[in-house]
């Protein structure tokens, strides 16, 4: 099943707010966007971020201690990169 690029926009904008409320890790975003978004396996989505399949693995599992340049190489695709944000402190 194919999806609307409008289905992808909402998919997209979905897992985005996931990362942004902490409630879906970087990880977990990284394969929903390399599954239901491009539908490519890691081998092909490694090869086109420009990465290697075992940083790519380990991002997905969130292991190891990955470079800024990694995590937005895997964001780059989407229009997305790292950023910085403020949070509330709960007194």
């Amino acid at each position: 099943m194919t999806m609307s690029i409008d289905e992808r926009m909402l998919l997209m904008d979905s897992i985005l707010e996931g990362l942004s409320e902490g409630t879906i890790e970087i990880g977990e975003a990284v394969r929903r966007l390399r599954v239901e978004v491009t539908a490519l396996n890691q081998i092909k989505f490694a090869r086109m971020c420009k990465i290697s399949v075992r940083t790519l693995v380990h991002i997905e599992q969130g292991e190891g201690n990955q470079t800024l340049k990694s995590l937005n190489a895997v964001f780059r695709p989407f229009g997305w990169k790292m950023g910085v944000m403020k949070v509330r402190r709960s007194l």
